[in-house]
């Protein structure tokens, strides 16, 4: 059964966990990242449900590309699409080892059997959407993430050749910008993302940006 309603989202444990319990029920992640509220599966315990304290966040204007990457994104041969293969990038960002939330040590992946039924789920509902890196017909990497009232929430990335995932999530910063979306949520703070010029946000500003945004009904897909 979906959920029906969540706790406050400013109501949470330090290290942002809001609640337990429930399923991947599309009206469930509907309401939550309507709330901006993420799921993140944890072995051996009822799906917790976060919000943190802190949001990072990738705007298109702080976006940065460093010299070498400016350079692999003008040489390179590799081409780059969406919504193309969306099964085949969250089946390898599966693959990626993980760090927990909680703890911060490495956890193996959270993107169980069931995080990848639901998704693709949602992709076919036209609500989670990837982009894809090729190189010729060999995927080499990807970013998948929800899209829910004209907003992104990057759920994930993976890479296979140098450089593949964060030219698909430029690709993505791009595309989102295009439409009149100025930010994407990348939900925690990483040294791949802080490379790209991504920045944390108080929660509370992080949720009224949420809310200002999708009162601008943008159609991003």
């Amino acid at each position: 059964m979906p959920i029906a309603r969540f706790p406050d989202p400013r109501n949470t444990t330090p290290e942002g966990v809001l609640a337990f319990g429930g399923d991947l029920h599309p009206d469930s992640l509907i309401l939550a990242y309507s709330s901006g509220i993420f799921p993140w599966p944890i072995e051996g315990l009822p799906l917790p449900w976060f919000c943190p304290p802190e949001r990072a966040i990738l705007e298109q204007r702080g976006l940065h590309l460093s010299r070498s990457l400016r350079r692999t994104r003008r040489l390179t041969a590799f081409q780059l699409t969406i919504d193309r293969a969306f099964e085949r990038v969250i089946a390898a960002c599966a693959t990626t080892p993980r760090v927990s939330r909680i703890t911060g040590a490495e956890a193996g992946t959270w993107i169980t059997g069931d995080v990848i039924e639901a998704y693709t789920r949602l992709h076919r509902m036209g609500l989670a959407h990837s982009v894809e890196c090729w190189d010729g017909a060999a995927l080499v990497g990807g970013v998948y993430g929800v899209s829910i009232g004209g907003t992104f929430s990057a759920e994930s990335m993976f890479r296979t050749a140098p450089s593949a995932s964060k030219l698909a999530l430029v690709h993505l910063v791009e595309h989102l910008h295009a439409r009149g979306l100025e930010w994407v949520d990348v939900q925690v703070m990483s040294p791949h993302l802080e490379a790209l010029g991504a920045r944390p946000v108080p929660r509370d500003e992080y949720l009224a940006l949420l809310k200002a945004t999708q009162a601008k009904k943008l159609q991003l897909f």
